[in-house]
């Protein structure tokens, strides 16, 4: 999901002080043991707003459908959301929410992971470019995180009329291109399908083996007239491509489930999931339980 989460920051430790740190850091991650392949439905973007009766609800609803989500939490809400991990653990799972701008981002990034969260973000609103920066801070997330998901997504605009400096160029679809090659041991959720760049979400999904996108947000709503259309963002399926055979596989599958819930009214949910899988009909996908759950699980 590259949304409202950063997993980088200024890297402040040298290279020696992580290495020392992966030892510990490496027994720690075997935390949150659940099941996620289990599930029917898996959710890689669901937002935790502080409430935690919504997540009561939540895990209720998933109960009810056999289902799991991936919720992304602000450091000053990693304890409730803690606890509800541990109390409900083959139903909920964690994504650290840290902004590249915050000089604490490092230290948040070793909280979450000793929490058992099992990924960054979401990532938006930054504040300048942070190549090089960003790049030293994804060094240190992969130290931390191995093969654990880094949803990223748009930047949204802001909902008030104080000036800000951010914007959506600064985390366009295509930096996605560059963590993945730089990282490839680093598994990216981008949100969203790069809205509105969803030619280039689609080459990024097909060229980087790391990559997956979700269709939440505006998407499904923009598109509901003529959902066959993100046949031509997934448009590889079974396709000869220069210098590639074609593959058996379906380009649907760097897919993935998603609500992008902000929490309230749980029919929301159920909207969303009722829209992928109108898309996934007019669009003939071959597996659609596979979208649904099966690539999430991997995370």
């Amino acid at each position: 999901m590259l949304s409202r989460r950063s997993a980088a920051v200024c890297a402040r430790r040298s290279c020696h002080e992580w290495r020392n740190l992966r030892g510990e850091l490496d027994l720690s991650i075997q935390r949150a043991t659940h099941s996620p392949r289990a599930a029917k439905i898996i959710d890689c973007h669901q937002h935790y707003n502080g409430d935690i009766s919504y997540l009561e609800r939540l895990v209720t609803k998933l109960d009810g459908i056999d289902g799991m989500a991936f919720i992304l939490t602000e450091a000053r809400d990693l304890q409730g959301a803690g606890n509800l991990m541990d109390r409900h653990s083959r139903r909920v799972a964690g994504f650290g929410q840290v902004s590249l701008d915050d000089p604490a981002a490092v230290e948040l990034v070793d909280r979450f992971h000793d929490a058992g969260f099992r990924g960054l973000g979401e990532m938006e609103f930054p504040q300048k470019n942070y190549d090089p920066e960003l790049l030293a801070g994804l060094r240190e997330s992969r130290e931390v995180w191995h093969d654990d998901p880094f949803p990223c997504e748009h930047c949204e605009p802001p909902a008030s009329e104080i000036p800000t400096d951010i914007s959506s160029d600064r985390m366009r679809v295509t930096r996605l291109d560059l963590i993945a090659r730089r990282f490839p041991e680093l598994t990216a959720i981008g949100a969203r399908l790069g809205n509105s760049d969803y030619a280039w979400a689609g080459e990024i999904a097909c060229w980087n083996p790391n990559v997956v996108f979700d269709v939440s947000g505006s998407n499904p709503i923009k598109r509901e007239n003529d959902y066959s259309f993100f046949k031509s963002v997934f448009w590889w399926s079974g396709v000869a491509r220069p210098h590639s055979p074609a593959s058996s596989d379906s380009a649907f599958e760097k897919l993935v489930f998603a609500s992008d819930w902000f929490g309230g009214d749980l029919g929301e949910f159920d909207l969303s999931l009722a829209r992928y899988q109108k898309i996934l009909t007019a669009c003939g996908v071959p597996a659609p339980a596979h979208i649904l759950s099966g690539t999430g699980g991997e995370f």
